[in-house]
């Protein structure tokens, strides 16, 4: 049983953003009952909006540890009064993931840590290398979230590696994880292995999964259900009935017919 069995976007309003793109306009009491709902269709038709604004109604706790007072979270919180969840649980525990604040995470704990190299610079003849190094530690805030979240640098991973490790590290209680463009840091076996991780969590634990993708691999977990959201619509689709399969099905069997002209 999840969690949030539907949700709906309930106004008259068609304009401006955020109003107007398909994922808003068509969102009308969206069954959610599956504990893997993927969300996909083409770049700009809202599914990261969606989502964000599902993440901003339930506050869930996201990657840098911020608020949602953000301006990248502006338009969520202008449709969060108009979305309604209908709970087979009340439960807004869980983890939201976007694929654009890893990067983003990680290089802001870098420049801070060169930020502080830089402004002690002037100590290296008079203080110990060690005794720098930890007053670089203990000022850097961001790091010691990092080692406190995640038990290491992230930058010593690949980000594939890193991705996953954030996964097995924040994913391992019972609760609603929204998870968007998962795939951006995943090589086709690091997929592989994300699939056999929800799979392995799902057997263990009541959770519910929401993720926006563009990835036919993840699309094909199991029984999961697949909403594509188009201009005019935002239905459920087969995966094999998705334009994410067929393109790329028909790719792969036949490369040179696409790139021919090239």
């Amino acid at each position: 049983m999840p969690y949030i069995s539907s949700i709906n976007i309930n106004t008259e309003r068609t304009h401006p953003y955020p109003f107007d793109i398909p994922a808003v306009k068509h969102a009308s009491h969206i069954d959610l009952s599956n504990p893997i709902t993927f969300l996909i269709g083409e770049n700009g038709t809202g599914k990261s909006t969606l989502l964000e604004t599902l993440a901003y109604r339930l506050q869930l706790p996201h990657l840098d540890g911020n608020t949602y007072e953000k301006k990248c979270f502006k338009a969520a919180k202008d449709l969060m009064q108009h979305l309604e969840l209908k709970w087979s649980i009340e439960r807004s525990v869980g983890f939201f993931f976007r694929a654009e604040d890893f990067g983003d995470y990680l290089n802001s704990t870098h420049r801070a840590d060169v930020d502080l190299h830089n402004q002690m610079l002037s100590l290296q003849d008079e203080v110990p290398e060690s005794i720098i190094q930890e007053m670089k530690d203990n000022a850097n805030y961001q790091l010691r979230r990092v080692r406190m979240n995640y038990g290491q640098e992230l930058d010593a991973f690949s980000h594939g590696e890193a991705y996953m490790h954030i996964m097995h590290e924040m994913v391992t209680t019972p609760g609603i994880y929204l998870l968007d463009e998962p795939e951006a840091s995943l090589s086709p076996a690091k997929q592989l292995a994300f699939i056999y991780f929800l799979q392995s969590h799902l057997e263990n634990n009541r959770s519910q999964f929401i993720i926006a993708t563009h990835s036919p691999m993840l699309m094909a977990y199991p029984n999961a259900s697949i909403y594509e959201i188009t201009e005019t619509e935002m239905k459920q689709t087969a995966l094999e009935d998705t334009d994410h399969y067929s393109i790329t099905k028909t790719f792969l069997n036949n490369p040179e017919s696409f790139l021919r002209h090239f």
